[in-house]
């Protein structure tokens, strides 16, 4: 495969610097969380966003979607959402049925607190998160590319939920978590206020762009040693007694992914352990069962830091 030349390292970081300029408009603060949800785009993943009401999560979703102008669709989940509301039905016009699509037809879906929905409604997104199409009557649908679901919950709510199931959460390749500000982006969050409330967002960028930095983060070198160090981090965690269920085969290809992302975001034709390193914090710990015993003593985001202190790097 050829290799990213240095002119296409420059487009990348241009148009990236104006997309991260519109994001911080209205995402105060937050840069290592945006610079993992930009890479998460970039390498055609999807993203899980945790945090209380109220810490951007919405925004954010908006404001990525806004600033390459991709068509941004939303699903407020609850306990009575039911498949069709998500992929679609088909209704009787005229002379027969016709399909009727869902919101999950759009190329930025946010799927806002989504352990609210049913099981049942949970694992409609499994095709489309994976396959990028949706299967009714028989028929299959494609979805439009780019697709990327940024999935929300809430961390502090465990009434009138669903945990995700395994299998589901092995298909977002990374998650982040969006804390509360510091002091003074707390104070400059309300001096905003009507600006991000508006959220007026100006296209930095097309989704062509995206397309190009998507392909683009494909050519990224990726060394044979540097492979070997991403299965040996992914086998690690299988190994670790206080984990029931280690990581899959698929995060390593996430971690892959990812590593590409952010060294095309870094301007660098190749990627590095530290860019490994980035990417498994982003894309293990969501994926690590603990065993009942360890959940109160231990964090999978802790465990994740002792397998890289473990593990050494090419």
């Amino acid at each position: 495969m050829e290799r990213v030349t240095q002119a296409e390292l420059g487009w990348s970081l241009e148009v990236l610097a104006r997309v991260k300029g519109e994001v911080a408009r209205f995402v105060i603060g937050k840069e290592r969380e945006v610079k993992l949800a930009l890479a998460t785009m970039i390498a055609k993943g999807h993203l899980l966003v945790e945090g209380v009401p109220g810490v951007a999560k919405t925004t954010l979703a908006k404001v990525l979607a806004g600033a390459f102008g991709l068509r941004f669709s939303r699903i407020q989940f609850t306990p009575d959402t039911l498949p069709s509301d998500v992929i679609g039905t088909h209704v009787y016009v005229g002379n027969g049925f016709v399909f009727r699509r869902g919101p999950v037809f759009a190329n930025v879906v946010l799927a806002d607190e989504v352990n609210r929905a049913n099981p049942r409604t949970q694992s409609a997104f499994l095709e489309a998160m994976q396959e990028g199409q949706v299967t009714v009557w028989g028929e299959t649908h494609r979805l439009p590319s780019p697709f990327i679901v940024l999935a929300t919950m809430n961390p502090i709510e465990l009434e009138g939920v669903y945990p995700l199931p395994e299998a589901q959460l092995d298909r977002f390749m990374a998650r982040i978590r969006l804390g509360y500000p510091t002091r003074v982006e707390e104070i400059k969050i309300i001096e905003k206020g009507d600006e991000v409330e508006d959220l007026n967002v100006e296209p930095a960028a097309s989704p062509e762009d995206l397309k190009r930095l998507q392909d683009t983060a494909r050519r990224i070198y990726v060394d044979r040693k540097i492979v070997e160090y991403i299965a040996d981090i992914v086998r690690e965690t299988r190994r670790i007694e206080e984990v029931e269920i280690g990581a899959s085969p698929r995060a390593g290809i996430h971690i892959l992914k990812l590593s590409r992302a952010l060294a095309l975001m870094s301007g660098r034709d190749f990627a590095t352990p530290d860019d490994v390193k980035e990417a498994a914090r982003a894309a293990l710990p969501h994926r690590l069962k603990l065993r009942k015993a360890y959940i109160s003593k231990h964090s999978s985001e802790g465990l994740v830091e002792d397998v890289l202190k473990k593990v050494p790097p090419p």
